[in-house]
């Protein structure tokens, strides 16, 4: 009996996180691709970036339907390998992740959960003993349905999560955990959180060797006599908010001048369409044709604002503008930051007084009247 509940904890333990770490990185494919080159970058691995979306790809869909599996009993003899395979190759990665820190954060949880490298160390450390007490207790546990037809239930599961990853990766994700998601206030996110904290000064008697503490701001420094008996220690300090980096660190908007426009924009009071192009080089032309050009030009004729921010150097603005017939203005961006506003390029967003409000892939930019009609 013990060891049936030692198996179903290590069951649940393993599938929780798979099922967990899987989704939100499956419903954000892009996402995923991008953590892919940032460790391709910071291993000098250039030879491979154009792996890595297919890998990210797989890995994601691979890492929901083993932990959907085990948790469920599926097809265990097969799924118990890949499981502990997985945590014998990811955990010595991740300890040298850890031990080197060539990204702050290993992704394993997308956006939804961001975690430091030793912390994803340990984690691993206890999903790898889940992993062997599976192996270990594989053929003890039994079919859901029967051995045959369980290859039908694997099958489902691939299914939907490639499905539902093609959907995300075509569209938006379907749950946004990053900073720019609907309902934001930007401005509020990209000043850090100051630290609150409590001083205190420590004064001991010279006579009895006795200690006091007082209060930094509130101690009678300005007492002879008090100063005469008491000679200062030391000072300490209770943290009752941490200082916390802001969420958005690298946003402006500037011109070919330099000159930054950002609080002009992101603190405008009426509504304030950003388009957002972060490489004008791998954009999808045609949706300009299609949805962005008339759109912008409705915009226009409402005398809304309507600008378009790109990672792209000027040169290739200029080729770009020309190509096709672009009237509105142009900035730059980060363009990592602009990766993080919209998983589309272009996408669009909506906001108002640094709000967002909305936000579309060029593939389901509205019609301006809907726009106009929900919004305005």
């Amino acid at each position: 009996m013990f060891i049936k509940i030692i198996t179903w904890i290590a069951r649940i333990l393993f599938g929780a996180t798979f099922i967990f770490a899987g989704f939100t990185k499956l419903i954000d494919p892009l996402g995923s691709m991008y953590k892919f080159e940032d460790y391709f970058l910071a291993f000098n691995a250039d030879w491979m970036m154009g792996l890595a979306f297919p890998l990210a790809f797989f890995m994601n869909i691979v890492e929901f339907t083993v932990g959907l599996t085990v948790l469920l009993g599926l097809k265990m003899r097969q799924n118990a390998w890949l499981a502990l395979l997985f945590m014998a190759f990811f955990t010595p990665l991740t300890l040298y992740i850890a031990l080197t820190d060539p990204v702050p954060d290993c992704g394993c949880f997308g956006d939804a959960v961001i975690i430091s490298n030793w912390h994803t160390f340990y984690k691993n450390l206890v999903i790898l003993a889940a992993a062997i007490v599976i192996f270990v207790r594989r053929k003890h546990i039994p079919p859901l349905w029967s051995e045959r037809k369980d290859w039908y239930l694997v099958g489902i599961i691939v299914l939907i999560g490639t499905g539902l990853s093609v959907y995300c990766l075509r569209n938006l994700p379907i749950m946004d955990f990053r900073p720019w998601k609907v309902g934001n206030n930007v401005n509020e996110l990209v000043t850090p959180t100051e630290e609150v904290a409590e001083h205190y000064v420590v004064y001991q008697n010279k006579d009895t060797g006795e200690k006091e503490e007082y209060p930094a701001d509130n101690y009678p420094w300005d007492d002879p006599e008090w100063a005469e008996q008491w000679e200062f220690v030391e000072t300490r300090s209770e943290v009752i908010r941490p200082y916390k980096e802001a969420e958005i660190s690298n946003f402006s908007i500037t011109d070919e001048e330099g000159h930054d426009h950002t609080e002009a924009y992101m603190s405008n009071p009426q509504p304030q369409f950003l388009l957002i192009v972060h490489d004008i080089t791998a954009t999808n032309e045609r949706a300009f044709d299609k949805r962005v050009t008339p759109f912008a030009e409705q915009a226009a004729r409402d005398n809304i604002s309507f600008i378009m921010l790109t990672g792209s150097l000027y040169e290739q603005v200029d080729r770009f503008r020309e190509a096709n017939h672009i009237t509105y203005p142009v900035f730059q961006s980060d363009a990592i930051e602009l990766k993080t506003i919209i998983r589309s390029n272009p996408g669009l967003l909506l906001i108002r007084d640094g709000v967002v409000l909305d936000k579309w892939h060029h593939r389901n930019i509205p019609e301006y009247k809907e726009v106009k009609k929900e919004h305005f």
